[in-house]
């Protein structure tokens, strides 16, 4: 195959139904009629000498040649469209939709900010929040589905780039009528009360001490440090009780309200939580080893001008999430 009879317009077609795996979707994407996509799809088929997607239910799924052409395929698509250019991003007059990947911790203490902020400065921008808690992280930013990802992350691989946000440890809330509401909390409480903890994956889902490793990506799975928890109670031979595990931290102040359950969070997202009503919050009578939030992108978009700027914005958010805990 020559790339001098290659139209790279079927590139573009290619990665649209991969995406968007349906071929309506993917002509709306490209102004494209469903009857252009199929002919540019009919081309690239005859080019590669492999079907590429076939049709299941109403939906386009890619072939095992498909699949591997991707990540490089796509990962050359946008450096040529870096290499080509674009006009210099404006904020202020700017129409770029932005995809950050964040669970609803990092969305209540970070986005939701960052959201505000962007309504003063850039309001054409739009967000998209994607759930971090995904098991395809890694390959969602691989593929450039997923701008930033925002979260705990104990490795990152080489092909990203991470900036660290803010350092923070955990505090522990309950219910304002709780009977340790009106002392400094005890080892014992931990022991006598049951708790509520999140967790968005568990060893079920490959989890291994409190992370989830992909494609090279190791991202926080327990919202707690599990070890120090065990470790600081192994005097009273009492393992604590795990009553709830959720993988919502919105849900706490329900679980919470007119019970004697004890919640162990990170402690940006106790402040906010607490700051509703209802709850106290405390620190915790041990030693957490304090969690380091960041930001990670793929290296492709280190100079896109855009990309950049939004990373200044999540990081200035950050830096006035962590003082306020200060």
């Amino acid at each position: 195959m020559s790339i001098g009879k290659t139209d790279l317009n079927l590139l573009k077609v290619f990665e649209a139904v991969y995406e968007e795996r349906n071929l309506i979707l993917a002509g709306k994407r490209l102004h494209l009629t469903q009857s252009a996509v199929s002919h540019a799809l009919r081309r690239l088929r005859e080019l590669v000498g492999d079907e590429l997607f076939i049709r299941m239910g109403k939906g386009m799924v890619p072939t095992a040649r498909a699949a591997a052409m991707a990540p490089t395929l796509l990962d050359s698509l946008r450096r040529i469209e870096a290499a080509l250019g674009v006009e210099p991003f404006s904020p202020e007059h700017s129409t770029r939709k932005f995809v950050i990947a964040a669970n609803d911790h990092v969305t209540e203490v970070i986005v939701a900010p960052l959201s505000h902020a962007l309504q003063q400065v850039a309001p054409g921008v739009d967000l998209v929040i994607r759930p971090s808690t995904r098991l395809d992280l890694a390959e969602q930013i691989d593929l450039g589905r997923i701008d930033i990802a925002i979260g705990i992350f104990s490795q990152v691989p080489s092909r990203f780039n991470a900036q660290a946000l803010m350092s923070q440890g955990e505090s522990i809330l309950m219910c304002k009528g709780h009977p340790a509401a009106r002392r400094k909390l005890r080892l014992k409480d931990l022991t006598q009360y049951p708790l509520v903890t999140l967790s968005v994956g568990g060893q079920e889902e490959g989890a291994v001490g409190g992370f989830i490793v992909e494609r090279g990506l190791a991202r926080q799975s327990e919202m707690f440090d599990r070890r120090a928890l065990e470790e600081a109670l192994l005097e009273f031979k009492t393992p604590p009780r795990l009553r709830v595990t959720i993988p919502h931290s919105l849900a706490i102040p329900a679980l919470l309200r007119g019970t004697d359950m004890l919640s162990i969070v990170p402690a940006s997202l106790a402040m906010a939580l607490a700051d509703r009503g209802g709850l106290a919050r405390r620190d915790p009578p041990y030693q957490a080893t304090p969690a380091i939030m960041q930001a990670v992108w793929h290296g492709r978009d280190d100079d896109d001008v855009g990309h950049a700027w939004l990373r200044e914005m999540i990081a200035s958010t950050a830096r006035a999430a962590e003082k306020a805990l200060k």
